[in-house]
């Protein structure tokens, strides 16, 4: 169960997540993290939230953040929401760090699958803070993950379809996520 100051070290995948507001907080109205989007960080695969919204607001730096399609890019002080049911990502094209204050909501069960994605991330990289190398394993890992939370999160691309099969095939190995 995810605390409000905790991190969620993620720097195989380009972020680092600081917890602001647990479901729990707010009632499950949302949840709210501080992230770090790391330098040239490539960010999500392209997915919808089904029945939530994401808000960005950059806080430092600039983000560029995919939406129904188009990149749109942040500066600080700038924020985007992006409505249930909307194709969206986002990257870090920069040198630099960039920081933004991020929200989830409702909440749903968003803290329980950042805690599995940050569980993933730390399992497949062994500790190594080196860019996660995507391989049919972590492919296999993630996609699963995602199917675990289908009504938090469904990708675009991969096309939903590549998600289920690999997830399938997870579960015939005896994967756990």
């Amino acid at each position: 169960m995810l605390t409000s100051n905790q991190t969620l070290d993620m720097s195989p995948i380009g972020m680092i997540f600081h917890i602001v507001k647990t479901p729990r907080q707010t009632n499950g109205r949302s949840l709210e993290m501080e992230w770090e989007v790391l330098p040239k960080a490539d960010g999500t695969p392209l997915h919808i939230h089904p029945s939530a919204k994401e808000s960005y607001k950059v806080t430092e730096g600039q983000l560029e953040i995919n939406i129904g399609g188009k990149w749109k890019l942040l500066q600080q002080g700038e924020e985007l929401t992006v409505p249930e049911g909307t194709p969206h990502t986002f990257r870090n094209t920069t040198d630099h760090i960039t920081r933004v204050y991020n929200t989830h909501s409702p909440a749903m069960r968003y803290d329980e699958y950042f805690e599995g994605l940050n569980s993933i991330v730390s399992r497949l990289s062994r500790g190594s803070k080196e860019k996660l190398k995507i391989n049919f394993n972590s492919a296999t890992h993630l996609s699963m993950l995602m199917k675990k939370y289908k009504e938090e999160i469904v990708s675009v691309n991969p096309p939903n379809f590549i998600v289920s099969v690999l997830n399938r095939i997870g579960k015939l190995k005896g994967l756990k996520v």
